[in-house]
């Protein structure tokens, strides 16, 4: 099992939709780890580690995002895990 590091920066309606509370939510259930948060541009930023299927899945659910979001674009770059995450948080 591969444990890979997304860094994602979501673009479109993405603020003010609860984009980073919903992420939270669905990465926690697929038991990823990172952080996810708004940018002063109207991006959201997110960074997941954990296995790589899962992260894919994560990264897809992005590109639809919760309801009332209208994502226009995401740009996603993998890298290797660190692992020095402990749990999924909203910061800022």
């Amino acid at each position: 099992m591969a444990f890979v590091r997304a860094h994602l920066l979501i673009s479109g309606l993405v603020q003010g939709v609860a984009f980073r509370y919903y992420t939270r939510r669905e990465a926690s259930r697929l038991g990823l780890t990172g952080w996810v948060r708004n940018l002063s541009d109207g991006k959201v930023e997110a960074v997941f580690e954990g296995e790589e299927g899962l992260v894919a899945e994560m990264v897809q659910w992005c590109r639809q995002g919760p309801p009332g979001a209208s994502v226009s674009g995401v740009r996603t770059k993998y890298e290797p895990a660190t692992g020095e995450f402990s749990r999924f948080d909203v910061t800022y």
